[in-house]
C-alpha cells in the first residue's frame, strides 16, 4: 500500500464512510465488487490510511492523527461482506469497521470461495423467513477476518429494531432500546471478548431519549447517516457519515477532500 501521507500534517477532520453491501447484484445501499476495488485502490495509491474506531477516541480526545485518514464502515454484518470486500481490504492491507447486527448472525462452518450474495431485498426477506445464515455473516467469518486484520466489529443492536416505530409509550420504548443494547453487549462480549463504546444506529435514526439510553448502556460514540464534519471537538453524539456510491474512486477521492476540511466541507453541507 502506497503511504504517501504529508510529513507533519495531521488531519483537521475524519471522513468516515459507510458501505452495506458489495455484490454483484445491484440494488439498494449495493455496491459492485469492481467499483468496490477501485475504491480501495484509489484510498492506497493517494496515501489515506483507514483507521480503526480507537484512532476515532483518540482524534476526539485532541490526539493528532496524521492528514489523510479515513474510517471505513459497514452496516449490518452481510456475507457478502466476507466474500466481496474482505479480500480486496486485506490485499491493500486496509481495515474496515463492521458495525453487526448481533441477533442475525449464526454458527457454523466458514464458506470460503465463490457465495451466492442476494440483493437487498432478497436479504430482507430471508431474514423475515427465519433464513438469515444464508445471507448474513457467521461468527466463524468474523473470527476469520478479525484474525486477518481486515475488519473489526462493534455494536448495531441486536435486532436492529427502530423502536420509536413500535412503542409510543416512552417508558416502554426506552425500555426495549436498552434490552436490546444489552443484548447486543453481552452477545459481542460472550463472542469476541469485548464490546467497545461505539453503536451505529439502526436507519440512522435517534433522538434525545435514544442517547439517554445509548450512554446508559456503556455507547457514548454514536453513528448515524446524517452528512456532517466530524473534527476533535464535534459531538462523539453525532458522528457522520459518508454515503458511498456505485461511483468510480476519483469521486470518492473527491468527496474525502471536501470532508476532511471543515471550511469546504461545512460550506458543502450548507450549500446541499
Amino acid at each position: 500500500m502506497n503511504m504517501r501521507h504529508s510529513i507533519g500534517k495531521v488531519a483537521k477532520a475524519l471522513p468516515v464512510l459507510m458501505y452495506h453491501h458489495i455484490s454483484p447484484n445491484p440494488g439498494l445501499v449495493t455496491i459492485s465488487p469492481a467499483i468496490f476495488r477501485a475504491h480501495v485502490a484509489a484510498l492506497a495509491e493517494a496515501g489515506w490510511r483507514s483507521a480503526g474506531l480507537a484512532e476515532v477516541e483518540r482524534f476526539h480526545a485532541g490526539e493528532a492523527l496524521p492528514a489523510k485518514t479515513c474510517v471505513i464502515t459497514f452496516d449490518d454484518g452481510y456475507l457478502d461482506n466476507w466474500v466481496y470486500a474482505h479480500p480486496v481490504l486485506a490485499e491493500f492491507r486496509m481495515k474496515a469497521v463492521l458495525f453487526i447486527v448481533t441477533g442475525l448472525l449464526g454458527d457454523g462452518a466458514r464458506r470460503d470461495g465463490p457465495q451466492p450474495t442476494p440483493d437487498h431485498s432478497e436479504c430482507k426477506r430471508r431474514i423475515a423467513a427465519d433464513d438469515a445464515d444464508s445471507v448474513m455473516l457467521r461468527w466463524s467469518e468474523l473470527e476469520a477476518m478479525a484474525t486477518a486484520g481486515s475488519f473489526e466489529f462493534h455494536s448495531h443492536t441486536h435486532t436492529h429494531t427502530r423502536w420509536d416505530s413500535q412503542a409510543t409509550d416512552l417508558s416502554v420504548r426506552d425500555a426495549r432500546l436498552a434490552e436490546d443494547l444489552a443484548r447486543s453487549r453481552a452477545t459481542l462480549t460472550a463472542r469476541l471478548g469485548a464490546c467497545s463504546r461505539h453503536l451505529c444506529w439502526p436507519q440512522g435514526y435517534y433522538d434525545p431519549s435514544y442517547i439517554r439510553v445509548a450512554e446508559a448502556a456503556g455507547f457514548d460514540f454514536l453513528y448515524t447517516t446524517e452528512k456532517r464534519i466530524n473534527t476533535p471537538t464535534t459531538s462523539t453524539r453525532h458522528i457522520g457519515r459518508i454515503v458511498t456510491k456505485e461511483r468510480p474512486g476519483s469521486w470518492l477521492l473527491s468527496r474525502l477532500g471536501i470532508y476532511s476540511r471543515p471550511w469546504l466541507g461545512g460550506l458543502y453541507i450548507k450549500l446541499r
